[in-house]
């Protein structure tokens, strides 16, 4: 079976809409940081950066690049107005201190209950250190994955156990991947939405844990 499955640029889009506005939001390393740009100003989110920055966005087409202005995964961004640069110490006492509303993560693997790999995998190619992931799935109020439903290999990412080093213990509340998006709650994985094309079935074949399909689900546009 041949699935239209969403491109990252439009997942990030699709994470960026869900943002509750005047939220404060960290965008984790690699696809996660794609969706600074697409918050909408007028939405007042603040987006934080471990490497220390409060106040971050996307930057704009055509704007000249400041070599000493990088987010997390080093990538050139831009200062929202009322900006301000910290210290790592201060930029982890926000997210340790509970004053994060909302993190997205990439991950190698989540499970069934929400536990969170996504900092080693044993290859070679693995980051070195976990770096702030731990303390932000443990200070965020919330915690969003963004991730591929499979792995290079085809295998599924969502599992009943992860077999990859923890980050957190039964941390994230919402999955967005490439397929669907699943929402995690004590009676198991609800499919909120799928990408248009694709049916449960398949998208059960696809998880290596049971889902539920909402009632009020919702089909999503490539």
């Amino acid at each position: 079976m041949s699935i239209n499955s969403l491109s990252r640029a439009r997942m990030a889009q699709i994470v960026a809409d869900d943002i509750p506005p005047a939220s404060y939001v960290n965008l984790g390393i690699g696809m996660p940081t794609s969706v600074a740009d697409y918050l909408k100003p007028e939405r007042g989110v603040v987006l934080h950066s471990e490497n220390g920055i409060l106040g971050m966005k996307g930057l704009p087409p055509g704007a000249a690049v400041d070599r000493d202005l990088l987010n997390a995964s080093k990538e050139p961004v831009a200062l929202d107005i009322g900006a301000s640069i910290t210290d790592h110490v201060v930029s982890f006492a926000m997210m340790r201190g509970g004053h994060i509303d909302l993190t997205v993560l990439g991950a190698f693997q989540v499970s069934a209950d929400g536990d969170l790999a996504n900092w080693d995998t044993g290859r070679e190619d693995s980051i070195p250190a976990v770096g702030g992931a731990m303390d932000l799935v443990a200070g965020a109020k919330r915690i969003f994955v963004m991730m591929q439903h499979v792995d290079r290999d085809g295998r599924p990412k969502i599992v009943p156990e992860c077999t990859y080093p923890l980050t957190g213990k039964a941390v994230v509340d919402r999955i967005y991947s490439d397929l669907a998006i699943l929402d995690i709650t004590p009676d198991g994985l609800h499919v909120r939405a799928m990408v248009r094309g694709l049916d449960f079935a398949a998208l059960q074949a696809r998880t290596a844990v049971d889902l539920k399909l909402d009632d009020a689900w919702i089909e999503l546009a490539p």
